[in-house]
C-alpha cells in the first residue's frame, strides 16, 4: 500500500511540476518571444493546469443554460485577468506553492458545494454566493498564473512587456475555451445517464479528493522550499530521496521480519 500511494503521489508530484512550472527550455526560448508565442505558452498553460480544470469543471458541472454558463466563466475570466495583469506588470509575487495551495483550496471548495456541503453539514440555509466566490477564486487563480508568468523574462516596464502579458492571458482565454469545450461534451454525455445523480455527488467527492491531494502536494512542496523563488532540491534528488526513503524502510521492515 506504502509503494502504491507512493508511485501515485511521485506521478501526481511530476505532473504537478510540468502543469505549473515554467522550464529552463521555455524560459530561453521566450528571451526573443513572439507576442503569438506567449499566447501559446498561455494556452498550454491553462490546457496543463488542472488545478484551474478542476475547479472550472465543478463550476459548470450543474450548470444547464448557455447563458449561466457565459456568465459564471466571465466574472472568472474578469478575475483572473485583472490578477494576472496587474500583478504581473507591477512585479508582485508571492510563494508560488502557498497560492498552488489556495487555489487547491478551491477545488475543494467547489466539489464540496456542489454537494451541499454547506447545507448538509455546516447547516447553512444556502451557499455563499456562487457568482462572488467564483470571482474571488478567479482572482486568487490570477495571481497564481502571475506567479509562474513572472519566471519569464518580460523585459522592462513599458508597452512591451505589456503586450507580452496580455498576449500570455489571450492564450490562457484560448486554452480556457477549448478546455470548456471538451468539458461540457463530458457532462452532456453524463447527463444522459439514468443514474447521473448519483453519479454527480461521486464526481464532485472526486473533485474534492484530487482538491485535498493538490493541496497536500503543494504543501509538501512548501516544506521543501529553502527560497520563495528556489526549490531546496532539483525534481529528480527529491523523488530520489523519497526512493531512498522507501528502500530504508523496506529493509528495516527485512530486518525485523528476520529478527
Amino acid at each position: 500500500m506504502y509503494k502504491l500511494i507512493l508511485s501515485l503521489f511521485t506521478l501526481l508530484w511530476s505532473g504537478n511540476l510540468l502543469a505549473h512550472g515554467i522550464s529552463e527550455e521555455a524560459k530561453k526560448a521566450m528571451i526573443e518571444g513572439s507576442y503569438f508565442q506567449y499566447v501559446v505558452l498561455g494556452a498550454e498553460h491553462m490546457i496543463t493546469g488542472y488545478d484551474h480544470l478542476l475547479f472550472l469543471f465543478g463550476v459548470i458541472f450543474f450548470l444547464t443554460k448557455i447563458r449561466d454558463i457565459v456568465k459564471f466563466i466571465t466574472v472568472f475570466t474578469l478575475g483572473h485577468s485583472i490578477t494576472l495583469i496587474f500583478a504581473t506588470f507591477m512585479g508582485i509575487t508571492a510563494n508560488y506553492w502557498l497560492i498552488d495551495a489556495v487555489i487547491a483550496v478551491s477545488v475543494i471548495y467547489k466539489g464540496f458545494d456542489n454537494n451541499k456541503g454547506f447545507q448538509n453539514y455546516l447547516g447553512f440555509s444556502k451557499a455563499p454566493n456562487l457568482l462572488m466566490m467564483v470571482f474571488l477564486f478567479g482572482l486568487i487563480h490570477g495571481f497564481g498564473l502571475s506567479t509562474r508568468l513572472q519566471q519569464l523574462p518580460l523585459g522592462e516596464k513599458g508597452m512591451a512587456m505589456l503586450g507580452r502579458i496580455v498576449s500570455f492571458n489571450v492564450g490562457v482565454e484560448v486554452g480556457q475555451i477549448a478546455a470548456l469545450v471538451i468539458m461540457l461534451l463530458i457532462i452532456n454525455e453524463l447527463r444522459k445517464l439514468r443514474l447521473f445523480e448519483r453519479l454527480s455527488k461521486v464526481f464532485n467527492d472526486g473533485i474534492m479528493l484530487a482538491g485535498f491531494m493538490l493541496l497536500l502536494m503543494q504543501l509538501h512542496g512548501y516544506l521543501h522550499t529553502s527560497d520563495p523563488d528556489e526549490f531546496g532540491f532539483s525534481t529528480d534528488n527529491h523523488i530520489h530521496h523519497h526512493m531512498e526513503m522507501e528502500k530504508s524502510q523496506t529493509e528495516n521492515n527485512s530486518q525485523h521480519d528476520n529478527l
